[in-house]
């Protein structure tokens, strides 16, 4: 389970989907349709980096947006950019000075290996199903389905991925649709069903209701 971290740019350089998402949105969810005005002048920003995204969803597992930013920060300034190669180079007793738990330094490594040998198919990413790509990707130590899919969300702006074990996602969905009342996975499908085939998009204005600032 994992908390997930925004990205935002200008309208100008959105997904091609995402003014017909936000429309078809407005148009079947009450809540949707007041909060997609208040974000009008910002949108998803994908990630170019698959290494990098996947390294920072890893540091953000169970720790807040905040606690996940410092970090991160921390970290990238080890190196001069956060790649498999210059990753296992790191120290460890840096690494854990950064912040990182033991495990955590153990998953980065294991990503870094994993890319630097070949292992994933990323030039194939774009024409892979969702699944697929997260059948790949959980192959790897630390890697569970949620920081995959932040990965179909944040670097591969996959429009219909619906993160059913984001912490941020549920206690959003629980102060707007259930008054504050603790959330099922049954209930968060059951909102989302209205969203298809657009769940990221929905999913991405819910987060930005929490945090208004993008991390």
């Amino acid at each position: 389970m994992g908390r997930s971290v925004i990205a935002i740019k200008t309208v100008n350089s959105e997904p091609d989907y995402w003014t017909d998402a936000c429309k078809h949105l407005a148009r079947k969810d009450r809540v949707l349709r007041r909060l997609i005005p208040q974000f009008e002048n910002a949108a998803l920003q994908p990630r170019q980096d698959a290494f990098a995204t996947l390294a920072r969803s890893i540091i953000g597992q169970q720790v807040s947006v905040a606690a996940a930013s410092s970090i991160w920060e921390r970290f990238a300034r080890l190196s001069r950019k956060v790649t498999p190669r210059r990753v296992l180079l790191l120290k460890v007793d840096d690494m854990r000075a950064a912040g990182l738990s033991a495990r955590k330094v153990d998953y980065l490594v294991d990503l870094a290996l994993h890319f630097s040998d070949g292992r994933l198919h990323v030039q194939d990413w774009a024409r892979m199903e969702d699944e697929a790509i997260i059948a790949e990707l959980t192959a790897i130590r630390g890697v569970g389905r949620w920081t995959a899919e932040m990965l179909l969300i944040f670097h591969l702006a996959r429009p219909n991925v619906l993160p059913l074990d984001d912490v941020g996602l549920a206690r959003g969905i629980s102060r707007h649709y259930f008054s504050g009342e603790a959330v099922s996975r049954s209930e968060i499908r059951e909102v989302a069903q209205a969203w298809a085939p657009w769940c990221s998009v929905a999913s991405w204005y819910i987060w930005r209701s929490l945090d208004p600032l993008p991390v």
